[in-house]
């Protein structure tokens, strides 16, 4: 099931970057600890970049959903009763999932849980539940192979969009044998490690207007460096975010300063449609365009492709857009395995009416044609108009302001 999800995630997102280093093949006694803004595709990157198996422990509602409970026993995923489904439920009634949960741990399997508990879009970390560290605790206590635990953090550059991009970042892997205190302090001290692990892996702000000034001032460092990879934003985003914390406490008008800037920059990006790489005096490809003879020869495909598959591909973004906009993605991508297997069923049926060798024609281009279209699509959302001299001179006075605040404030950080 591992490999057909993994290429799910490939199909669904159009690159998944990795950074640090991965549990090898043979990790065995972990815990892996992630942030959580992506519904139930959270724990499908982690166990499908991991190497390792891995269990999720997921909370127990999800188990009523047809269809995923299946999904949910084939993973190995773990059912947890959260008080937010039952407000009046035991004190002990996951005293046998804990149990559990060391057994497997102590044995040498692997678990994935979202310590802040629920999905979200908020711009930082939700307070950690101390659950994951009581499951190291118990195991520890329980005896067999010495537990430890990894933070995994997940960055998107548009959670909910079909072919963004996504990068998987892997922390340090902390011994729990390492961690001091006794009872209620060590499950503490374990807490912290975790969260402290999780938010050096993030790019954070006090609110979302906060991270996403963040996150454009880290696009304009690595675009000028010529880095267009998540990767390096997210590397500059952290820098960002320390060296912002740093200036306002020695003086917050020079963060004001660069709020002004970069935001009447970005503004005026946004207004026209464009992208800082457009502008920027080292532009690097955001993407690899197909050759013009190749777009030629797919185009017959393609155009069968969106013929075709229009309906379907439309009716998950319908679908999602009714749900959950924290889940978005995940509701797209289940009725996408619902809607496109049941769409090319009837496709197929249907070039079976039609005489050989058409027929085998017709069920070629009915099997093809959606991976055309896909490239296609990707071609389309990723071009830009291309601005007017007059639009390139006003946006490059306005980037240039821009960069002399940044600059600036970074020549006022203690050396």
């Amino acid at each position: 099931m591992i490999p057909t999800f993994r290429r799910l995630m490939r199909l669904y997102f159009r690159t998944i970057e990795r950074a640090g280093e991965p549990p090898a093949r043979d990790t065995r006694g972990r815990v892996f600890v992630a942030n959580h803004t992506n519904a139930l595709i959270d724990p499908i990157l982690v166990m499908t970049d991991a190497a390792c198996a891995i269990s999720p422990v997921a909370k127990s509602t999800l188990w009523s959903i047809p269809g995923l409970r299946w999904l949910l026993d084939r993973a190995g995923a773990v059912p947890i009763v959260r008080r937010a489904d039952a407000p009046d439920k035991d004190t002990t009634a996951n005293a046998s999932v804990f149990e559990r949960i060391a057994a497997h741990l102590g044995g040498g399997g692997n678990i994935l849980i979202f310590p802040e508990g629920t999905s979200h879009d908020l711009p930082q970390l939700a307070p950690l539940r101390s659950g994951a560290a009581r499951m190291l605790v118990a195991a520890e206590a329980r005896g067999g192979v010495p537990p430890t635990f990894q933070a995994v953090a997940l960055e998107f550059d548009a959670r909910t969009d079909f072919r963004s991009r996504c990068l998987v970042l892997w922390g340090p892997v902390r011994r729990l044998a390492d961690v001091p205190g006794d009872g209620e302090d060590r499950i503490r001290n374990v807490t912290t490690r975790m969260k402290q692990d999780l938010a050096e892996l993030l790019v954070e702000g006090e609110t979302h207007e906060d991270r996403l000034r963040i996150a454009r001032v880290a696009e304009l460092l690595a675009t000028d460096d010529g880095d267009h990879s998540l990767t390096g934003w997210s590397e500059r985003g952290r820098q960002v975010e320390l060296a912002r914390r740093t200036l306002r406490a020695v003086d917050q008008r020079v963060v004001g300063r660069v709020a002004e800037h970069v935001d009447a920059y970005y503004a005026e990006l946004e207004r026209l449609g464009l992208a800082d790489v457009q502008i920027a005096g080292t532009p690097v490809a955001p993407h690899a365009p197909l050759p013009a003879w190749r777009r030629a020869a797919l185009a017959p495909l393609a155009a069968a492709g969106f013929a075709l598959y229009a309906i379907p591909y439309f009716l998950p973004r319908y679908i999602a857009r009714s749900a959950d906009p924290d889940a978005a993605s995940t509701y797209k991508l289940g009725a996408a395995l619902v809607v496109y297997p049941i769409w090319m069923g009837g496709l197929l049926g249907g070039c079976m009416i039609l005489p050989p060798p058409l027929s085998l024609a017709a069920a070629a281009v009915v099997i093809t044609s959606p991976f055309a279209a896909l490239r296609w699509l990707d071609e389309i959302y990723q071009r830009r108009p291309e601005p007017t001299a007059d639009q390139r001179a006003r946006l490059a006075r306005l980037r240039i302001a821009a960069r002399t605040a940044i600059d600036d404030a970074r020549s006022r950080l203690p050396s």
